[in-house]
Order: structure tokens, then C-alpha cells, then sequence
């Protein structure tokens, strides 16, 4: 079972121990669940929720378990619960793909209308999900902008500072005594912050791949990497890789 989905398999409305960041001068909390909490602004953040993956598999003929949409509204429920955010912002590739939103079972559909009830809800349009949802609360925007920060899918090269984003699914690898751990992580240099996926079936890029070159001031940068119940914080130059 990967970590993700062994998450979800646990108790996860207990409480945790997040990673409390400067992101631009905005406060943030990093949860162990991968969601980001901005208290100030009252507004969970969560990226590449993936959902119904394991349906366009299926579509395409590949067989997954197909578990992945519910394990991952599962962590969702818990991380609003634990917060109770007025605003909740889903940072792109929502759906596995175009047709993910639309073909959703209703039974799903409930659950992310009775989550959205009494909150602002924005769907930021990812490069597998462009079109926006389906019959589903809230709006679709391709980047929103809340006071010092900026919310988007894919990180931009050029504005940088104040940049909330995902797209990445950042991990990371330490090491102790002989033994390896990798987690997906939240990375951050202060300047920007890059999500970790979400969604239970998502894979993860290596902080040190050559795909996040330019995105960070290595000197700042730490990874904050998603344990059980708690967030590991680790120097980049510390990192194995």
C-alpha cells in the first residue's frame, strides 16, 4: 500500500502536527495530509486531486482498483473537518481527465456538493482537466490572485514570488543509519511554494529532478515531507539524491 492511500486507510480526523511557513509573508500550515491551510485568509488549498483516475484507466482498458476517487474524498473530508475553511482551492488536474468531471457517479458528486456547502470553492483548470467541472459547486479559474499570493496549476518561471502551485507532485528522499525513506513533500524557499499531489493513485517527482531547475533558491529551500501524523522538514542540501 503507497503512503497516500495508507493515509486514507487510517484514522485521519485525529489531531496532527503540521509545519507552520512563510510563504511570500502570508502564514500557511502544511498538513501531514498534503493540504495547505492559509489561517488568515480561512482557505484550504489541496493540488492534483487526480479523481476518477482509476474510471479513465478502465476506459482506456488498464485496470485499477476503483477506490481511488473515494480514498481520496475520504482525506479531503478529514482535512475540512480539521480546519473548516470559508474558502477551498483545488490547484488543477482536479479530474484524471476531460471526461472525469462529467462522468463522475452521482454518489461522488453528493459528497463533493455536501464538502462545498457554506464555502467559496475554486476549481483551478489543470493540463488534464482544462474544461473545467461538471454539475459540481463552485467556479473554474485558470490562476487566481487572494492578497500576496498567486494560485495556479503549473509553476511559472517568470512570477514566481508569492506562487502557490502544483502540477509537480514534489517528493523527496532522506536517509538515517542505512535506511531510505521518500515522501511527497510540500517545497518551499519562502519566495514560492509547490504542492504535493493530493490524490491517492499520484506518483511523485524528485525535488532534485531536473523539471523543478529554476523554480527555487536551493540556499532556502526545504522540503516539507508528509509523515503519518506529522510534517518532516528537511534542508534541500540534506536531502539524498
Amino acid at each position: 500500500m503507497n503512503h497516500r492511500l495508507a493515509l486514507a486507510a487510517a484514522s485521519t480526523a485525529t489531531a496532527s502536527s503540521g509545519a507552520d511557513i512563510l510563504i511570500n509573508g502570508v502564514a500557511a500550515t502544511c498538513d501531514p495530509l498534503g493540504a495547505l491551510y492559509l489561517s488568515d485568509l480561512s482557505c484550504l488549498v489541496v493540488s492534483d486531486l487526480h479523481l476518477e483516475k482509476g474510471a479513465a484507466f478502465a476506459r482506456r482498458g488498464m485496470m485499477l482498483p476503483p477506490y481511488d476517487t473515494l480514498a481520496t474524498l475520504n482525506l479531503l473530508s478529514s482535512v475540512i473537518t480539521r480546519y473548516d475553511p470559508r474558502i477551498v482551492i483545488s490547484l488543477g488536474d482536479n479530474f484524471h481527465d476531460r471526461r472525469g468531471s462529467q462522468l463522475m457517479p452521482e454518489a461522488f458528486r453528493d459528497t463533493i456538493h455536501q464538502l462545498a456547502r457554506g464555502r467559496d470553492w475554486i476549481w483551478i483548470n489543470g493540463n488534464h482537466d482544462p474544461d473545467g467541472i461538471f454539475n459540481l459547486p463552485g467556479h473554474s479559474l485558470d490562476e487566481l490572485v487572494l492578497g500576496d499570493l498567486v494560485f495556479r496549476h503549473e509553476p511559472s518561471l517568470l512570477a514566481g514570488r508569492g506562487e502557490v502551485a502544483g502540477h509537480l507532485h514534489p517528493s523527496a528522499t532522506v536517509g538515517r543509519r542505512g535506511k531510505y525513506v521518500r515522501r511527497p513533500c510540500f517545497a518551499s524557499d519562502g519566495a514560492r511554494l509547490v504542492m504535493p499531489a493530493f490524490g491517492v493513485l499520484t506518483g511523485g517527482l524528485d525535488l532534485k529532478h531536473k523539471a523543478m531547475q529554476g523554480l527555487f533558491d536551493h540556499a532556502a529551500l526545504i522540503a516539507h515531507l508528509l509523515g503519518r501524523d506529522r510534517i518532516y522538514s528537511v534542508r534541500f542540501n540534506s536531502l539524498i539524491g
